[in-house]
Order: C-alpha cells, then structure tokens, then sequence
C-alpha cells in the first residue's frame, strides 16, 4: 500500500472514532421539568397593616418659676422618675415669708379697729331710744364699722397674696415621669420670664401617633365599621431594633382633618410602657418606649379571616400584573391571572384568579413553559400562615422571575 493511501486510512479511523465518541457523550431526551407544587387551600389569617409611628408621652410639663426669687436648692435627681406633688425646686423664702407675716398684721389691725367700730354701732343705737340719741350718730356708726369691715377684707386678700407667692418658692412635680436635665442651677435668679427650669414627661402608658393616606383610611374604616370599629383592632409595635414590643395597644383617636401637603390623616394609639422586670423607676432603660422614639405600627384585627393562601414565591409578575402556574389534569403548566389581598413577604392572599385546591407551582419556575408538561411533586413545606399585612414586601426583597407567557388563560 502506497504511504500516502495509508495516511487517508488511518485519518478515516481517527475520524470515524471521534464522532463515535462524541455521539456516546450526548445525553439523552430527559423528561418533563420536574417542580414542587402546593395546594391552594382556605387558611385562618390576621389582617395587619404596618405603619411608620412616633412615640408621644401622654403628659409633658415644663416647669417655670411663678415668681422672681434666688434659685436656693435643687432637690431631685437628673432624669429619674418623680411623683406628684414631690419637691423640685426651693427659691428664696424669707422675703415672701416677711410680706405672709405684714399681710397677716395688717388683718390683725383692721379687725381691732372693725371690733371697735362694732362697739360704737351698738351704743349708739342704744341710745337712739332715748332722749341723747340722734340718728346721725347711729348712721355715722354704721358707715365707720362697714367701713372697716371692708379693709379686713382687702387685708386678707392681700394674706391669701402673699401666702400664694410663698407657695410658689416651692416648686412640686403636677404630674408622674421623668425628669430631665435642670436648665437652671443653684444661686441663680428665677423669674416667669427665665424659660423652663425642667421638663417632665409621662411614662405609662404613651401614645404612639402614625399619619396614613386617606385611602388607606378610608380602607380601615370599611373593614372594621362593622367588626366593631375601634375595639377590633389591635395595635402592636416593631422596635428599632426589629423586635416585637410586647405589649398591646388601642386605637384612641383619628384627626378630624386631613393634611393638605400630604394627604395624609394621623392616628393615635394609647400603649403601656411599664417597667421591665428587675429594673426601678428612674434607671436608664427601665422602660422600653421612649418619648420621641420612631417605630414600625402593626395594625391587627381582633379576629382572623379565612382567606385563600399560597406561598408568596409561587408568584410571578410582568406587565400585565401578578400570575402563577397551575398544573392541570395533563400534568402541564397553564398561567392563571390572579389578584392579590394583604399579603407577607412569605404568604400570598389571593383574592380572585385561583380556585381551591388548585395546584401551584412554587418551585423550579425557571424550567416552567406555559402549556409544556411537568412533573410535579410535593414542594418544600410553605411556612405557617399567621398575620397578613398590607405593607409591600421590603425594597431589598426579590420576587421569582419567570418567562412571561405570551397570553393569560
């Protein structure tokens, strides 16, 4: 055989045996994608809607002076708690004290010289009934112990005076809270002038004041007119920190305008703020709400509703609005157009669109083609439905992304 015939012989081999091997390492057709699916089923769920709030103290007194006086003592502690009637602040005494004790003089002697005038009314009119006697007399009598009678009464009104301004060098607490920072320190001059001394806040319970759009108060107040209005719903607070506050608020007030610039009306809650177990009034943090503070509102019905659920990650979106995929009797994908209710970031209230029982694709939506077999199995357990909320799912939360079908069934 000729070198060159050889050549062609062996290039052949090597060529038939690569395509050999390059057809053996195709796979086969696999079959339909497979997914996980859920049922569609009527779940007890608790309508929330969630709003940015502001902790407000129910009370707040700033405490000024009544009269001008020496600052003589400072009696409390910076930012500890106070009762009512405790003593703040002491002024200087003694001068109101000494115009208590001239008032008081001034009384004494009026009412000397009333008493005397008393005496000289009654001989007078003794005398009337005989010859000596003149009405002149008696009249000038009478007219001298009115007369005196009268300054006794200017004479006490200006005791009460000065007993008051002598009240007033005693500053005491008008309601319960906390204390905060004097403005003014011993030695110096007070007066209604001189701005707050201090400030007191009250603790237990606090409002918290949230402003919603008029619609979504509008919504409210058809969902619960007739739940009861107020009293069915409840409200609760996310702190700073994403923990649950726990205790329970009521909705005590709704603003009776609605703000121009926002369009926007405010609501107010009451909520406790007791002490935290182990703490004492006036320790820093011994309670959990402070006057000021922002906070996530979590309005809730009093009573769960029963609402057609499904796992929020079996929700597409496009265009023309959200959608799933159901398996059929032929095990093939088919888009249901839906609409949604309150929702969470987990769970999906569907409101019109699916049917109970139905079967929903929730996983491996990115294999899924509209009209295209599957093959279904159970998906991974969906989470616990428990409180829906109205809030849309946080910003840095991505819902599944699927092909969009090119028409809605």
């Amino acid at each position: 055989m000729r070198p060159e015939r050889f050549g062609l012989v062996v290039h052949g081999v090597l060529l038939f045996a690569c395509l050999s091997t390059g057809a053996a390492a195709q796979p086969a057709p696999g079959g339909p994608p497979a997914v996980g699916v859920v049922r569609a089923e009527r779940q007890q769920v608790t309508e929330s809607d969630e709003f940015i709030g502001r902790i407000q103290a129910v009370s707040r007194v700033a405490l000024v002076a009544r009269v001008s006086a020496f600052l003589d003592k400072r009696l409390f502690v910076e930012g500890a708690e106070v009762k009512k009637g405790d003593l703040l602040y002491v002024l200087e005494q003694p001068p109101f004290q000494a115009q208590v004790n001239a008032a008081k003089a001034s009384v004494e002697q009026f009412e000397a010289q009333h008493r005397n005038a008393e005496l000289a009314l009654q001989r007078a009119q003794a005398l009337l009934s005989t010859p000596a006697g003149q009405q002149s007399n008696v009249d000038a009598a009478l007219a001298s112990e009115r007369g005196f009678a009268a300054q006794i009464a200017g004479a006490q009104a200006q005791l009460q005076t000065a007993q008051i301004n002598l009240a007033y060098t005693e500053i005491r607490a008008p309601i319960d809270g906390k204390i905060s920072a004097t403005q003014v320190t011993e030695g110096n001059v007070v007066s209604p002038t001189s701005g707050t001394l201090a400030t007191i806040v009250s603790q237990d319970p606090m409002y918290v004041l949230f402003p919603i759009a008029l619609r979504a108060g509008l919504d409210l107040r058809a969902r619960y007119a007739r739940k009861g209005g107020y009293s069915a719903v409840l409200i609760k607070l996310r702190l700073p920190d994403g923990r649950i506050y726990g205790q329970e608020g009521n909705l005590d007030y709704v603003s009776p305008t609605v703000a121009e610039n926002t369009d926007t009306v405010t609501l107010r809650g009451v909520v406790p703020n007791p002490l935290l177990p182990g703490m004492k009034a006036g320790q820093p943090g011994a309670r959990e709400l402070t006057d000021g503070e922002f906070v996530t509102v979590l309005l809730q019905g009093v009573q769960p509703i029963e609402v057609l659920a499904i796992p929020r990650a079996a929700v597409l979106s496009d265009q023309q609005g959200d959608y799933v995929y159901i398996v059929d009797n032929q095990n093939k994908a088919q888009v249901r157009r839906i609409k949604q209710g309150q929702s969470t970031p987990s769970i999906a209230v569907i409101t019109n669109g699916l049917k109970e029982s139905e079967l929903v694709i929730s996983e491996g939506l990115q294999r899924v083609r509209p009209g295209e077999a599957v093959s279904p199995a159970p998906a991974t357990p969906a989470p616990q439905v428990g409180t829906s909320s109205g809030a849309a799912p946080p910003s840095g939360e991505a819902r599944p992304s699927a092909e969009a079908p090119a028409a809605s069934q």
